[in-house]
């Protein structure tokens, strides 16, 4: 099923499940006092403890926003839920489906109006291991933060969170699903706070570790081993190495076991007079710095074999156009990181080079029962 129809699909089917769990209209009168009810059912919520291999590295998770079964129960619910949009037809869901790590595969996502975003869709993939900068301009602190803005966006969900509010607090399902989530008492509060709270805890459970890379580098598992296809793509790809073989490596920015430095980079897609000519100033947009004009956030490449098309602006339709860029070396536009140079890439080394990207491809992650719509 291709995504526009699966996309549609879902939209009907979510659209329907929505509007038969709210108010009907007749009783919409009626519902401003309803919201101000007080909240029958428990409050015990149960610590959820994630399950992550340790070389991943520390999880940053903010003392205000602990995990919870609960916690996390109610996110997904809202993360798959069009509830969170003005028509009641798109939600998180929308822009990042499970089986392509949480991306969309359009260069740019489209909202409920049918304007399309300025970039492409991120992938939420070990969310959890970063501590700041979201987006691919580094415009949210924390994951908290990020999800309050897609809802008001016009290129979005475009609705108002006093609205949400509104319809989550009518809904016959989730004042009790707030309560035990956070042990509220009256529906009046269930907060954009609360919500977004839960959103970011089931985020923070989306965490991929298990590619045959990690089977093979991290467990030591004796049953997988790389091809020598493979192995040349891996010494291609680390600067250790691949320096000897004139080639300058990629983990000068894809580094550690995220494969992301989660810095901010212009890795020479653009060839412009000045820095203050980028049609998207990325960074610099929220730093205000003008040196930072025309970086964005270096993505993690984990499943990065189904995330396409690729960069901020999606303008690489394929992994080898992508190789086939950074082979050129950039523009020498001075904001240029000092690692985009030139270099030779015979077809053997380019093949060698996506077969082991492709390793990085974590199946468990993509088809993760808890990661799934839970309607």
């Amino acid at each position: 099923m291709n995504h526009t129809f699966k996309f549609l699909a879902l939209s009907a089917f979510f659209a329907c499940c929505s509007l038969m769990a709210c108010c009907d209209d007749d009783e919409m009168p009626d519902c401003d006092d309803c919201t101000d009810e007080l909240i029958s059912g428990p409050y015990a919520p149960t610590p959820h403890e994630l399950d992550f291999p340790s070389f991943l590295g520390q999880p940053n998770i903010p003392s205000d926003n602990p995990m919870t079964e609960q916690g996390i129960l109610l996110g997904r619910m809202l993360f798959f839920d069009p509830i969170l949009s003005a028509d009641s037809t798109m939600g998180c869901f929308s822009c990042h489906f499970p089986e392509d790590s949480f991306t969309d595969g359009l260069a740019s996502s489209v909202g409920i109006q049918g304007l399309s975003t300025p970039r492409s869709s991120m992938a939420i993939v070990n969310m959890v291991f970063m501590e700041k900068d979201f987006f691919w301009d580094g415009r949210s602190a924390s994951l908290e933060d990020q999800a309050f803005l897609p809802v008001e966006a016009h290129d979005e969900l475009n609705d108002s969170w006093e609205n949400v509010e509104l319809k989550l607090q009518r809904h016959n399902d989730y004042p009790a699903l707030f309560r035990a989530a956070f042990g509220i008492d009256r529906k009046s509060e269930i907060t954009r706070d609360l919500a977004v709270k839960a959103l970011a805890q089931f985020e923070r459970t989306l965490i991929s570790g298990n590619s045959k890379y990690d089977k093979v580098v991290w467990f030591n598992d004796l049953s997988q081993e790389f091809t020598e296809e493979e192995q040349l793509g891996l010494e291609l790809f680390e600067v250790e190495t691949a320096i000897t073989l004139e080639h300058p490596g990629c983990t000068h920015c894809h580094s550690g076991p995220n494969f992301t430095d989660n810095k901010f980079h212009n890795n020479g897609l653009d060839d412009v007079p000045s820095l203050a000519d980028f049609a998207d100033l990325g960074r610099g947009a929220i730093s205000e710095i003008f040196f930072d004009n025309g970086k964005f956030r270096t993505p993690s490449l984990r499943n990065i074999a189904l995330t396409a098309p690729y960069m901020h602006d999606g303008r690489f339709e394929t992994l080898e156009q992508v190789l086939e860029h950074y082979a050129q070396g950039g523009h020498g536009v001075e904001n240029e990181n000092p690692n985009i140079r030139p270099f030779d890439l015979t077809e053997e080394e380019k093949q060698a080079l996506i077969a082991f990207l492709h390793t990085l491809t974590d199946t468990s992650f993509i088809n993760n029962p808890n990661h799934q719509n839970p309607f």
